[in-house]
């Protein structure tokens, strides 16, 4: 199962590190993988680089895009794509700070509408170390 993490990232910090997307992942992992200790530090850190998500307006528009497509279903804040005949299954949550997706697959279809939504979205996957800009991401599957 993959994990992965979304975040709005800073248009200050998308000039910074286009090019260099390793060094934000590798922000990003330290700021997940810190210790109790140190999580004032990694709160502040985290601020400085992310936008808060508009929580509503991005389950609304995801609900409105997909309720009428068989595979998507929506229980509490929780968003499921069960396409079985692309075996894809696949779980977004919603939060303030980042977007979660937990997928069953390399990939998930939330992807796409994620991407109409935001463009300066940036995607974690700490335990496989895969990371990328969702747009960028969409561009090599598209080609």
């Amino acid at each position: 199962m993959r994990v992965y993490f979304i975040f709005d990232i800073k248009e200050e910090f998308i000039n910074l590190y286009k090019g260099n997307e390793r060094i934000l992942y590798n922000i990003l992992k330290e700021i997940y993988y810190l210790e109790k200790e140190e999580v004032e530090y990694g709160y502040h850190l985290f601020k400085q680089l992310i936008n808060p998500i508009d929580k509503n307006k991005v389950d609304r528009y995801l609900f409105l895009k997909l309720h009428q497509d068989i595979p998507y279903s929506k229980r509490k804040n929780t968003h499921y794509y069960n396409n079985l005949y692309r075996d894809e299954i696949s779980r977004l949550v919603v939060k303030k700070s980042y977007i979660k997706i937990e997928a069953e697959q390399l990939s998930s279809s939330f992807f796409q509408y994620l991407n109409q939504i935001n463009q300066r979205l940036f995607v974690c996957e700490f335990k496989y170390q895969d990371y990328f800009f969702l747009e960028e991401f969409e561009e090599k599957e598209t080609i």
